[in-house]
């Protein structure tokens, strides 16, 4: 452990990730493709709308490496990059819960923004962002100068993803979407019921594409997803980003989640 990252076990094998108090991942070692974290899911749910195969698959933010582990377990051969500029979680990480024999999954530790300019031009077929700082995205993560680099970093019908946290009302997510649309302007969004309609603080995952998403497969995962999961795409998305004023280059934090004993359980 580390002075800001803890590991704790449950009775079933699994492990949370826990960065400042806050649970960040969690990794079931045995199954990888067990995916608890809500968000999580929804991820997986939208690379699974891909053409199968190996993937090449950026993500900015490591944690416990939960959706690389996914990745590589349900497209083996897929090689990813992992950016994580915390040495010292990625360390713990590798010790305490070791990736799989003959992985093609790379970390580099470096920011999100530096690691992804550092990329060739159409490299990836997917970008992950899903970076945490204290509980938020952090501002430059959400900018339109990092959007850009992400549409660079993608192959023509590359699929861009965004983990974001938001209060109910989501207009920093409207914001976050307003900015992608400039420069990637296929757009989606994946939540639950309760976020989507308001009820909660809560994660919504941003699907972003140069070329027409796949909204067919979309709303087929969505509807068979474990957990009550809603989709917006089309007219419904364009009414949640009306209004909304696109981020600049230095982008915005997402909002601050409320104190641990106000979680609404799930």
């Amino acid at each position: 452990m580390t002075d800001h990252v803890t590991l704790q076990w449950d009775e079933r094998g699994g492990v949370t990730v826990h960065m400042d108090g806050s649970p960040q991942s969690h990794v079931q070692p045995d199954d990888p493709t067990l995916l608890v974290f809500e968000y999580v899911q929804h991820l997986a749910l939208a690379i699974d709308t891909l053409p199968p195969g190996p993937l090449g698959v950026t993500h900015v933010g490591g944690a416990g490496l939960t959706l690389p582990r996914w990745v590589e377990a349900t497209r083996p051969g897929s090689p990813q990059i992992v950016l994580e500029p915390d040495e010292a979680l990625t360390a713990l990480v590798r010790k305490e819960i070791p990736l799989p024999r003959r992985h093609r999954i790379r970390i580099r530790p470096v920011d999100g923004l530096t690691g992804v300019r550092a990329l060739g031009g159409a490299s990836a077929d997917v970008v992950v962002t899903d970076a945490y700082a204290a509980g938020r995205v952090p501002a430059e993560l959400a900018s339109a100068a990092y959007v850009l680099e992400v549409r660079r970093v993608l192959k023509p019908a590359g699929t861009a993803l965004w983990n974001l946290a938001d209060e109910p009302g989501m207009r920093y997510v409207a914001r976050v979407l307003a900015t992608v649309r400039q420069s990637m302007p296929h757009l989606a969004l994946i939540a639950t019921h309760e976020v989507l309609k308001g009820k909660r603080f809560g994660n919504s995952v941003v699907v972003a594409s140069c070329a027409p998403l796949p909204l067919e497969s979309l709303r087929r995962e969505v509807a068979r997803a474990h957990l009550p999961t809603g989709l917006r795409e089309g007219a419904a998305l364009e009414r949640l980003i009306a209004g909304a004023k696109p981020l600049d280059a230095k982008g915005m934090q997402s909002p601050p989640p409320p104190e641990a004993g106000r979680w609404r359980p799930r």
